[in-house]
């Protein structure tokens, strides 16, 4: 049986639609195993990060920070392609995010009255990096080079260790060019703990950001407000919409890219076209046979993946703003017409050359985006979420005296007599 199958949209069962919409289980299955886990860290600091690291991962470290001689060496490791790889991509991400530094000029609001915002970078931040089956340098980069645009002062960065005790190479040598150099062993609901709270090695942070499993995007939600998050990103999702001219070659290959991520990562095709739905099916099946991850991939196939048929494209924009995928690939004959009726997406791939795989690595926008519906509320990660613009107003005599018969009407109107008298003493007495 393959492992990916169709249905038509009015056909969808109760158990499909939850499976599609409201993405299986709830995290509140997660929240008490992961509180106990964030209260040792609290209690039991380093102590409590290394027994909890020998219990979630196999092993205990000799110490929590990777050291500069470990970095050197890991990094000697790498290949010349690995490196210019790592080296093109920061490139684009930072071509890309440059663009998004706030640079506001004052606006006159009134005679002898300017407003403005300047912006100010948060000035410690804590990363996450997940590792486990596919440990991915490119988060690195995805969340250091857009931190270091915004100026943060301190970049903290967690990672789970290997069997070993190391850190992958890729992963210290992405932190580099980043400029990312407090690394710690650490992984799951305890490193998001660590950051949140400060532990004897690992000093708190305002916020946290970055991807993980349930267990550590239940962690960010309990983390506040001890710090801020970015926002809350689970296991990966892609949808693709496709019409008659897609490849169906190329779509099953990006549904089993987006697959490959974990067992619980969803890929899911809506499509007008009974024909498409039978030749992706059949491609995905023929293609799931040599693909190195086939285990992992097909699991995530059976349990959260789907082709829907719709009734038309209207039908499949519908429903793809329902789902409000991380990830939307618009494979029709014109994809910037269905662009406008996008409404809830993270981020959205135009035309069949452009498949998720490549904002995962190569575009330089952000591939650290909002899951399991949050699409509807939070956009992907950027420069703008490692600080905040803050108010600034200037006002003059003359701006005052034009202001106060607004200040003195308002703060009567709201029994706020001494927010008039602030007004009247500066005229009054100046």
């Amino acid at each position: 049986m393959p492992p990916l199958r169709i249905v038509t949209a009015p056909a969808l069962t109760a158990e499909e639609r939850s499976r599609l919409f409201a993405r299986g289980r709830s995290l509140d299955d997660f929240m008490p195993p992961t509180r106990e886990i964030m209260d040792e860290v609290r209690a039991g600091g380093d102590a409590a990060l290394l027994e909890l690291t020998e219990r979630f991962d196999g092993v205990r470290p000799a110490r929590l920070a990777v050291t500069d001689a470990e970095r050197r060496e890991a990094i000697m490791t790498l290949s010349d392609e690995t490196m210019r790889a790592l080296e093109d991509a920061v490139t684009a991400i930072r071509a890309f995010h440059r663009r998004q530094l706030p640079r506001e000029g004052a606006v006159r609001t009134a005679p002898g009255v300017i407003a403005w915002r300047e912006w100010r970078p948060l000035e410690r931040v804590g990363l996450y990096i997940p590792g486990g089956r596919a440990p991915l340098a490119s988060s690195v980069l995805m969340l250091g080079v857009p931190a270091a645009i915004a100026g943060c002062r301190d970049v903290i960065l967690c990672t789970p260790p290997g069997p070993d005790g190391s850190v992958p190479a890729a992963t210290l040598a992405a932190a580099e060019m980043a400029g990312i150099h407090q690394i710690f062993k650490v992984g799951g609901a305890q490193a998001i703990a660590a950051m949140a709270y400060g532990t004897e090695t690992i000093p708190p942070v305002q916020k946290v950001f970055g991807a993980g499993n349930r267990y550590v995007t239940a962690a960010k939600l309990l983390a506040f407000p001890a710090c801020d998050i970015d926002l809350p990103a689970g296991p990966s999702e892609l949808v693709i919409i496709g019409d008659e001219t897609a490849p169906p070659a190329w779509l099953a290959a990006d549904l089993l890219s987006n697959a490959e991520h974990g067992p619980d990562s969803a890929s899911v095709l809506f499509t007008d076209s009974c024909l498409l739905a039978k030749a992706v099916r059949d491609e995905v099946t023929a293609q799931l046979a040599t693909l190195p991850r086939r285990t992992i991939a097909e699991r995530a196939l059976r349990d959260v993946g789907l082709i829907v048929v719709t009734e038309g494209l209207e039908e499949a924009v519908r429903l793809t703003n329902e789902y409000a995928p991380e990830h939307l690939e618009i494979v029709v004959a014109e994809p910037r017409s269905l662009l406008p009726r996008i409404t809830n997406a993270g981020s959205i791939f135009l035309g069949p050359y452009a498949p998720n795989a490549a904002g995962d690595f190569a575009t330089g926008t952000n591939h650290v985006l909002p899951t399991a519906g949050f699409a509807r509320t939070h956009g992907a990660v950027s420069v703008e979420s490692f600080g905040r613009l803050v108010q600034v107003q200037e006002v003059t005599a003359e701006g005052i005296a034009g202001l106060r018969p607004t200040i003195e009407a308002l703060a009567q109107a709201e029994g706020l007599e001494g927010h008039a008298r602030a007004a009247q003493i500066r005229e009054t007495t100046a």
